[in-house]
């Protein structure tokens, strides 16, 4: 018996083998995927440690690497203390103190394409590669868009079925790109991450992500109908999954990942390689392209900047600025302050964000040519963190450095 057993047993401690798989995670098939390595994904979301997991995605998963090239584009510096103040619920604070009240890893500010504020948190810098988390649907978007300029679509009202043959008898079948663009695709998947009670949405994260024993977009396979396509907006992952395999199909053979660095981070000039998490192993999983990109937040605030920029980036036009146009208009009903476009966020009518899970932004607005890049790692299901980024974020885009 080893010696750290026998002490254990001495003093009356239980001794185990392994760690134990949870409950939610022992159904269904088998997985390949190390217990140690399911566990941690399981947990990378919780709130005592996702400051670190956020940050180390490429040591969770299986990724495909998005590599830059060329030149860099360089964004000139007029770095500014930021003085100014913010209200939130009836009180006034500063930056410095939005920092630690949001969770704040990473905090980027440009004006008129010059960054002016530049904050790395918990040891992290402008080399630290962050998850994008549903930021990444903003991108697929992008991609999209240059998909269709390229006419490998030839209409974004043509029917997925057209491309993705695979889904027709579904509930996707009959439903067009324009719908699953704008979360009006209504099929039956609701965006619910109980894990503990998975439904739909959880079931099929912890197959494809924690498991890899299933392909996230494969879903929309077998998925059913909730409500006529175009009726009801109703926010969904496996939306911009399809997407994604859309983007792989038309691709002429290549990756989500290949397509994204030839029509986007080499033309945008990026100075680090991102990446994708994978919902499996090399050869067999696909990029999680509803939510697993990841990179700099310099980068991040480069896509921010391309699209301020009406499309271009580097000297170099991705999409035209009538693909911004149309992506950054609300696609249906202003039913709150908050509306949707084509996988974009709209705001106040005037500024439009990419938003990722538990506080990432890309923020733009045109009318301060104003871009914020913020970072962050709230506890799950904090809205108050949430609020309080929406107020910093205007006061911080109505602010003019002097």
């Amino acid at each position: 018996m080893a010696l750290t057993s026998a002490l254990a047993l001495a003093i009356g401690l239980p001794v185990s083998a392994q760690q134990v798989l949870p409950p939610p995670l022992t159904a269904g098939p088998k997985s390949d995927v190390p217990i140690a390595l399911q566990i941690a994904r399981w947990h990378m979301l919780d709130g005592d440690i996702n400051s670190l997991t956020f940050r180390s995605m490429d040591t969770l998963f299986t990724t495909r690497t998005v590599p830059r090239s060329g030149p860099v584009w360089q964004l000139p510096r007029a770095d500014h203390a930021l003085d100014f103040t913010y209200s939130y619920k009836g009180a006034t604070y500063t930056p410095e103190q939005f920092l630690d009240r949001t969770y704040t890893n990473a905090l980027l500010v440009l004006k008129d394409g010059h960054i002016v504020s530049e904050i790395y948190r918990n040891n992290s810098n402008d080399q630290t590669r962050f998850m994008a988390w549903s930021m990444t649907k903003s991108i697929t978007s992008i991609l999209v868009g240059c998909a269709l300029a390229e006419k490998r679509i030839r209409s974004l009202d043509d029917p997925i079925t057209a491309y993705l043959p695979e889904l027709k008898g579904g509930g996707y079948d009959g439903v067009t790109i324009r719908q699953i663009m704008a979360m009006r695709s209504g099929v039956d998947y609701e965006e619910r991450y109980d894990f503990e009670h998975p439904g739909t949405a959880a079931s099929n994260h912890i197959a494809a992500l924690v498991k890899n024993v299933a392909r996230f977009a494969d879903a929309a396979r077998t998925v059913k109908r909730a409500h006529p396509p175009g009726a009801v907006f109703q926010y969904k992952t496996l939306d911009t999954a399809v997407l994604g395999w859309l983007i792989e199909r038309v691709s002429g053979g290549s990756t989500v990942a290949a397509y994204t660095a030839q029509r986007l981070w080499e033309p945008l000039g990026a100075e680090r390689d991102g990446f994708y998490i994978m919902d499996g192993a090399p050869g067999v999983g696909r990029e999680f392209s509803g939510a697993g990109f990841n990179a700099t937040p310099r980068d991040f605030a480069r896509v921010g900047q391309m699209m301020l920029d009406g499309g271009v980036a580097n000297g170099h036009r991705i999409v035209s600025p009538e693909w911004i146009a149309e992506t950054t208009r609300s696609s249906g009903p202003a039913d709150s302050p908050r509306t949707y476009g084509l996988q974009w966020w709209l705001l106040d009518g005037k500024s439009y964000s990419a938003i990722g899970l538990q506080g990432q932004y890309i923020f733009v607005d045109p009318a301060t040519r104003t871009v914020v890049v913020k970072i962050s790692y709230f506890p799950p299901g904090n809205q108050a963190a949430s609020e309080e980024t929406a107020a910093f974020l205007q006061a911080a885009s109505h602010w003019t450095p002097r």
